[in-house]
């Protein structure tokens, strides 16, 4: 049976900046699921990561109980991969980051570095981060979109994160890496993350862009996350 890509957003955005991926996914006759964790930071309180993997065993919940899975983790979502893999509860059989955050080696990995979490300190009202749109000027912003209602559609379901979310630290799950797993690359500052992946002895591969490329050409995308995960179809044993 062929592998149901579960695709998770970065907490700073929703499921529809995996909207255009999915769609050529489906088209292709291949099984695609894009989770919504926007609620999981509702609450201010850290640890958020233990919700995401109740999420995402959730949402899996319609395929077939055999059907392999592989995680695709964008941006920060890469950090959760870890808790994920033991709590979807189904065979997952590899996992790609893509311009993403990775993991440590060995847990915990803290969700922000001192340096970053200062500054996420200082733009913050009452606890509360801006959308993540919000941080970056225009010229920064706008060319990380296809058009205007692509853009207007996926700022829409931004959460304002609360700082506590940066605060945490999120474990590394023994094992969760004996199984494929691969980076796509779309640029800096990500290119440090895709030599980490080297390092590990992963399959790694570049489409250069922007943070949210896979809005501005899906269909690259798509056919470089088909040649990353063909062939992953069993646990390794």
């Amino acid at each position: 049976m062929k592998p149901a890509l579960v695709l998770l957003h970065s907490l700073l955005l929703g499921p529809l900046s995996w909207a255009p991926v999915a769609a050529r996914l489906r088209a292709l006759g291949v099984a695609t699921v894009v989770p919504s964790m926007v609620h999981v930071t509702n609450v201010d309180d850290p640890p958020f990561w233990p919700q995401i993997g109740p999420v995402i065993k959730d949402s899996v919940s319609h395929l077939p109980q055999d059907q392999p899975i592989v995680l695709v983790a964008h941006s920060n979502a890469g950090l959760l991969v870890p808790p994920v893999v033991p709590a979807a509860d189904r065979p997952i059989v590899g996992c790609v980051f893509v311009d993403a955050s990775l993991p440590s080696r060995c847990g915990p990995t803290p969700a922000a570095s001192p340096e970053r979490l200062t500054y996420l300190r200082s733009i913050a009202a009452e606890g509360r981060l801006p959308q993540w749109t919000n941080w970056w000027d225009e010229d920064t912003v706008a060319p990380l979109f296809p058009d205007r209602r692509t853009r207007a559609l996926v700022s829409a379901e931004q959460p304002r994160l609360p700082v506590s979310y940066y605060e945490q630290q999120i474990p590394v799950a023994a094992g969760w890496d004996h199984r494929p797993c691969a980076y796509l690359l779309f640029g800096p500052p990500y290119d440090r993350m895709a030599q980490e992946a080297r390092a590990r002895g992963w399959s790694v591969a570049e489409v250069p862009g922007g943070h949210l490329h896979q809005l501005i050409d899906p269909d690259a995308v798509t056919a470089h996350l088909l040649t990353l995960t063909a062939g992953w179809t069993h646990l390794p044993r």
